[in-house]
């Protein structure tokens, strides 16, 4: 019997793309139309304010304990909207925010939640606005930003200190006004970098405290209409205090300001750091070089090793000051209250930290693995910087110090125009200026003498520039505080 064919069976029906999700809105029963194309686009902030998701979860999650303490949801809504905001915080960490057409985070949070519990998610939102829901978001999310940031102005830190440890003994100018001052050690340079950090640390502590007031239950600006517990919320949500009037809360971005001025600061001491960096690399320095994962080339010239990283730190510096100087020209012509100016300051305080987050491990393992040239930096100490061991020598043989300053200042002249080193002038030359100056300069010692004498705290010394690294090891130690 022949056999029969078997038959192929039908392919499954192709699945329905899904429906495009519909722009949600907390606000049009008012109007006749919805906004334009235009002002939907100057209008939407979900572009950069997608990130505040996490927070906004968590701050709608304490709402709605607090809502159902107030009676105005029953315990099974309480357990649906929560058990809800869960799986929306699922659906965000999945992507959900890409492409999402809503005007702003709030409204997708919201919007999903609907998808997700139905129409009990309309009740979320009761006592609550935008005003004080995302000034709070915006408080939650700086508090988690400074802590990540004092994270890495730590380790930078740790870098500086270790690579001071290794250079206590390398001596080098130091210089003022670009010119050579005074012999110092190589340690008290890197350190004049790290005490800065460590102010940075300590305004971002102090900026910390003022972000971690709580707006939520302010409502748009007069309060909330539900007598909900603000104490439990602040408790519940990690703030420290709870905002004394609500119009001034809803409209408060003075920790955007102040927070974005740490952060110029920072961006500021990280720019001198780098100035100083850039100038040492150079060939007429050449005090230190760059490692080669650290150091980009030319794309003409063969021969040339380009501190570019240290460029481009400086050069963020300008960056951070201009999100601050746009912030605090926003703020200043608005009334007390809420205006949508305000929707500006995230992506400026965004920006900050992104630069920052970019820019400090950058610099920080570029530090680490520096190479000094410790020969290079002793070749450069010039005999013109013993002129004030000189000038406290005369003050040691009683020759008032603005005397003395005077007087070996014409040492130096006669050092120039004879042209042999301040320390070579003859002795009778010197004395035929001042019959001090003669046995000054046969008291000279060495270069470690010089710097050994600058032994007052803070001074560069080997035992100042110990008891700095002893302060500034806990200072920047993994966990500690500023």
């Amino acid at each position: 019997m022949p056999r029969q064919p078997t038959e192929t069976p039908a392919p499954p029906p192709t699945p329905a793309p899904a429906a495009p999700a519909t722009a949600h809105q907390m606000w049009g029963g008012r109007f006749s139309l919805g906004p334009s194309e235009a002002l939907d686009a100057l209008n939407r902030s979900l572009p950069v304010d997608h990130r505040l998701w996490p927070q906004d979860v968590a701050a709608s999650k304490a709402w709605v304990h607090a809502l159902g303490r107030v009676g105005v949801l029953t315990p099974s809504e309480e357990h649906q909207l929560l058990e809800g905001l869960d799986r929306v915080a699922e659906r965000l960490a999945d992507g959900a925010a890409v492409g999402a057409p809503d005007e702003d985070v709030h409204t997708l949070v919201e919007r999903l939640l609907y998808a997700e519990v139905g129409t009990v998610a309309g009740k979320l939102h009761t006592g609550r606005s935008r005003n004080d829901q995302v000034a709070t978001d915006l408080r939650l999310w700086t508090l988690g930003a400074i802590d990540q940031l004092d994270s890495d102005l730590a380790a930078l830190g740790r870098a500086l200190v270790a690579r001071a440890e290794d250079g206590v003994d390398v001596l080098l100018p130091g210089y003022t006004h670009g010119q050579r001052a005074q012999p110092v050690r190589w340690a008290y340079v890197l350190l004049a970098h790290a005490w800065p950090l460590v102010r940075d640390r300590q305004r971002l502590a102090d900026a910390r405290r003022r972000v971690a007031e709580l707006p939520l239950g302010s409502g748009a600006l007069a309060g909330s209409g539900f007598a909900v517990d603000r104490v439990l919320l602040k408790e519940a949500l990690g703030f420290r205090s709870v905002s004394a009037n609500a119009l001034d809360a809803t409209g408060d971005r003075d920790f955007v300001a102040e927070v974005l001025f740490a952060l110029t600061l920072v961006g500021t001491h990280l720019s001198r750091l780098a100035a100083e960096i850039v100038l040492y690399t150079s060939a007429e320095f050449g005090f230190v070089r760059l490692s080669d994962d650290f150091s980009t080339g030319s794309s003409l010239l063969p021969q040339k090793r380009n501190p570019d990283i240290f460029e481009l730190v400086r050069a963020k510096s300008s960056r951070l000051l201009g999100d601050l100087v746009a912030l605090l020209t926003t703020l200043k012509g608005l009334p007390a209250g809420y205006s949508k100016d305000l929707q500006e300051d995230k992506a400026l305080l965004f920006d900050g930290f992104d630069t920052l987050a970019l820019v400090l491990p950058a610099a920080t393992g570029a530090v680490a693995v520096l190479s000094v040239d410790a020969e290079r930096m002793r070749a450069a100490l010039d005999a013109s910087l013993r002129a004030t061991d000189l000038a406290d020598l005369l003050v040691e043989a009683g020759v008032p110090f603005r005397e003395s300053h005077g007087l070996v200042g014409r040492l130096v002249r006669e050092a120039e125009r004879s042209g042999v080193p301040l320390d070579r002038v003859p002795g009778p030359v010197a004395a035929g200026i001042h019959p001090a100056l003669a046995a000054a300069l046969s008291q000279l010692g060495t270069w470690e003498d010089s710097v050994e004498s600058r032994a007052t705290p803070g001074g560069a010394s080997r035992h100042s520039v110990a008891e700095q690294l002893e302060a500034l090891r806990p200072a920047f130690a993994e966990g500690g505080g500023p």
